[in-house]
């Protein structure tokens, strides 16, 4: 591995694109589609989960639980982003200004911080899991089903910090395509396991509920062992170095300086999703059933926009390192174009089609009350898409140019002042503004949606004050 020569080799043409006569449109899709493909892919992993839980499991119980455990999931993908928000941005600045060296050592670094973050995170979160879902008001058997559900998912994180961090670092370099063949082959594997693990086929033990998470759990392991065998090789003018191993603090402090407050950002946002699914636990099991399967839905707006915001971080990053902050701001609004014009295109799926996104995993008479509670909110957010490509993609655009600190603030502003408090306040039973339906837990429901409908406004605005004032521009990384 330390003998690699790949680095004193031409990088190939995805690892210097910036430097492509191409227009930017081209450079956006080349890098986004490999990242929507892998997006897609987890999407279909993702619902083939929600149809283990909602079919096999008749009832509603199993679904609440599973709605929990993944805004939980989520925790795990946001804490990664302490570490690989940092890799993307240095590895992209270096590359523009071609200093390879350099961003191999910081390949290196970011690879020894995932595992540091990867130990200390699974030690964590199994030690207080019980606690945890607890205080997400989530009771009885959809507890135990949540907890089971997410042990192995904590157990097996470090591999997943390994993962993710890898990836980050060749998307920094300009490469997505790796991403997408690990994470694709990941998906890929992740579907007949998570049915194996469940039902207990072949030499594979039937663990029930919690194999669809042993599954996607030792689907990133082995995906892990691919990302450190290409870089081992040597991947997109990155190397994998043993002796760059040996922990250098001054360039982890730097990248733990533009990783960490991204990681603020985005365990903030978790935690006002959490809080947010407190409220609406609190409803029912209905509510919180339709709610996971909206969110589900849902994914594939927001899974499009961080394809896209993936494109913005690299170009923005990229660009900068090479001193070229006018095509980085022309990069930025370029990817919005096409990401909200995909977005809204999903807006217009969610809106006609939401009857019969909710009967797939709810064939059941008596999960009817779910479908009624669940299709008038999916299609309340369909006119958010707009608000959530601002949020999305400028995101990613701003951590690309490593201005991490203030979007936090817009965050907080976001949840604290407009999401939590309106959603407190428009569940109550005896507020009887609006009538989706004869259940009143759907009704609630909605007005809990209606708070996210505005917090999604308020927040795309920020995001898109921030990028459009170009003071990313001068950030310090």
């Amino acid at each position: 591995m330390g003998n690699n020569d790949s680095s004193s080799a031409p990088p190939p043409a995805e690892a210097a694109i910036i430097h492509r006569p191409a227009p930017t449109w081209r450079l956006v899709l080349y890098l986004a589609w490999p990242v929507l493909a892998q997006q897609g892919l987890n999407f279909l992993v993702t619902q083939s989960d929600r149809y283990l839980a909602g079919v096999y499991q008749p009832e509603v119980a199993y679904q609440a639980a599973q709605t929990t455990a993944n805004y939980l999931q989520w925790v795990i993908i946001s804490y990664t982003l302490f570490v690989t928000i940092g890799s993307t941005a240095l590895v992209a600045r270096f590359v523009g200004a071609e200093d390879r060296q350099r961003a191999i050592h910081v390949t290196n670094q970011a690879l020894v911080l995932a595992v540091v973050f990867g130990v200390a995170g699974s030690a964590a979160a199994l030690t207080n899991l019980p606690r945890l879902v607890a205080l997400l008001q989530l009771h009885d058997e959809a507890a135990e089903f949540a907890g089971a559900y997410l042990w192995p998912l904590f157990l097996l994180l470090t591999f997943q910090m390994v993962e993710s961090v890898g990836i980050a670092c060749l998307i920094g370099a300009g490469d997505t395509r790796t991403g997408l063949w690990v994470l694709g082959g990941v998906a890929v594997i992740n579907l007949p396991l998570a049915w194996g693990f469940f039902h207990g086929l072949g030499p594979l033990p039937r663990l029930g509920f919690a194999g669809i998470a042993t599954g996607t759990a030792v689907s990133h392991m082995i995906g892990c062992v691919a990302v450190l065998s290409i870089l081992a090789r040597g991947r997109a003018g990155l190397r994998l170095d043993l002796k760059q191993l040996r922990p250098d603090w001054e360039l982890m402090r730097r990248l733990l300086r533009i990783s960490v407050p991204a990681g603020l950002d985005s365990m903030s946002v978790v935690a006002g999703q959490l809080w947010f699914l407190t409220i609406i636990n609190e409803v029912g099991e209905a509510a919180s059933s339709a709610h996971g399967i909206a969110i589900g839905w849902e994914a594939l707006g927001y899974l499009s926009g961080g394809a896209f915001g993936t494109a913005a971080m690299t170009l923005v990053g990229q660009n900068l390192g090479a001193g070229r902050p006018q095509q980085a701001a022309r990069a930025g609004w370029v990817t919005f174009g096409l990401g909200l014009a995909v977005m809204c295109l999903m807006g217009v799926v969610f809106f006609v089609l939401a009857p019969q996104m909710f009967e797939l995993y709810c064939p059941q008479p008596e999960k009817r009350p779910v479908v009624e509670a669940g299709v008038p909110v999916l299609r309340l957010v369909a006119f958010a898409m707009p608000a959530l490509a601002c949020t999305i993609i400028f995101t990613y655009a701003l951590r690309g140019a490593g201005d991490t600190r203030v979007p936090v603030l817009f965050t907080w502003i976001g949840f604290l002042l407009v999401r939590i408090p309106l959603a407190y306040v428009l569940t109550q039973p005896d507020l009887h503004l609006w009538h989706v339906s004869d259940d009143p837990q759907a009704n609630r429901l909605f007005g809990a949606w209606l708070a996210m409908f505005a917090d999604l406004w308020v927040r795309g605005a920020f995001f898109l004050y921030r990028f459009a004032s170009g003071r990313w521009k001068k950030v310090d990384v």
